[in-house]
């Protein structure tokens, strides 16, 4: 006669090589169970909020009348970010529209109008009308972001609307040129599978809040994919808002982060970790006029520590045109303040 099945609830004994045998399945499985709970919680609080963006733009030479040329259209992604209808997406997705739709979850179609778009960064923001607050995101801080951990991206590739991947933060610290010719810093790298039409739509992590605004992809690469740091965005939607384009001071050079040392910490009495090296000073500029020299690393403005290009870049803000500022730069083994007068940044 064959052996009887053993079923969950048989507590019959069993031989002791039974009881010695190993799990290794169900340990398998209820990592997989968390993993799975911790992306489908993340992506249930953003989901109703990203969008499907499609805009129309005109071809050159279409004056509208004979011999024009018609009308070119595109899609994105985007998310809202506050329950009163702003959005926001990347500046490559709606720049130079004429028409702009957004479509939202639960398929809720709304004209959107341009509220400010920065090619520098690669960001912009529209605003949708509704007389029912919206879904909307919880905007995380890039800042403390650690490599390895979980990213989540969600948007809509090739239409296909509320797509998601995961992987992790590959990388921090990326820089990335934009369309206008300007390196966006601070770039975060992962390998979070991105596709045409993604572009705009947010990175989250596993609380859900947004840590970067999805942004490009290196063609012919596999899982190397890149998004603005969030907090580079939220200094930009802040500029967007008070002036609808962003004013950015600027003084002349060209830098790249660089760490320092303990020791050099020490003697300076510096509390950040790092500084901007300068690897080129552009003629005629505030920075060149004040004595600024290639090989100087800057590690302030204003008493303000500056530890990276992209703090930089945040510290010369409107603010800072046209008054003098004082500039703290190592060179050798001296700390020198600078006197400099930035002028404001022409796109």
């Amino acid at each position: 006669m064959g052996s009887r099945p053993r079923f969950i609830d048989d507590l019959s004994p069993r031989a002791p090589s039974d009881a010695a045998a190993p799990l290794p399945a169900a340990t398998d499985d209820a990592l997989l169970d968390a993993y799975s709970r911790t992306v489908i919680g993340a992506l249930e609080r953003v989901q109703q909020a990203v969008a499907f963006i499609s805009v129309e733009r005109r071809l050159p030479g279409d004056a509208g009348g004979p011999g024009g040329r018609g009308a070119r259209g595109g899609t994105g992604s985007g998310f809202l970010f506050t329950p009163d209808g702003y959005l926001l997406t990347n500046s490559h997705v709606v720049h130079g529209a004429t028409h702009i739709r957004v479509t939202l979850a639960d398929g809720a179609r709304f004209d959107a109008d341009l509220v400010g778009d920065d090619p520098d960064s690669d960001l912009a923001v529209l605003r949708i009308g509704s007389p029912e607050p919206l879904p909307h995101v919880e905007l995380g801080e890039s800042g403390k972001l650690r490599v390895g951990q979980i990213a989540i991206a969600v948007g809509n590739p090739l239409g296909l609307a509320q797509t998601v991947t995961t992987g992790v933060v590959s990388a921090l610290g990326r820089s990335l040129r934009a369309n206008s010719g300007r390196m966006i810093y601070d770039v975060i790298q992962t390998d979070a599978a991105l596709n045409p039409g993604n572009s705009g739509g947010p990175l989250i992590n596993s609380a859900g809040q947004v840590i970067g605004v999805n942004t490009a992809i290196i063609p012919g690469a596999q899982a190397i994919c890149f998004a603005t740091a969030i907090d580079t965005a939220k200094w930009v939607i802040m500029q967007l808002f008070a002036y609808g384009h962003v004013r950015r001071a600027y003084i002349g050079v060209a830098g790249t982060t660089t760490p320092l040392s303990r020791r050099v910490q020490r003697y300076f009495g510096l509390s950040a970790a790092s500084g901007v090296r300068v690897m080129e000073v552009v003629r005629h500029s505030p920075a060149a006029a004040a004595g600024v020299r290639t090989d100087d690393t800057i590690v302030g403005i204003d008493g303000v520590e500056v530890e990276s290009v992209d703090g930089l870049q945040r510290v010369l803000d409107a603010s800072r045109i046209d008054r003098v500022v004082s500039v703290a730069v190592l060179r050798g083994a001296r700390k020198l303040e600078l006197g400099l007068t930035p002028v404001e940044q022409v796109s």
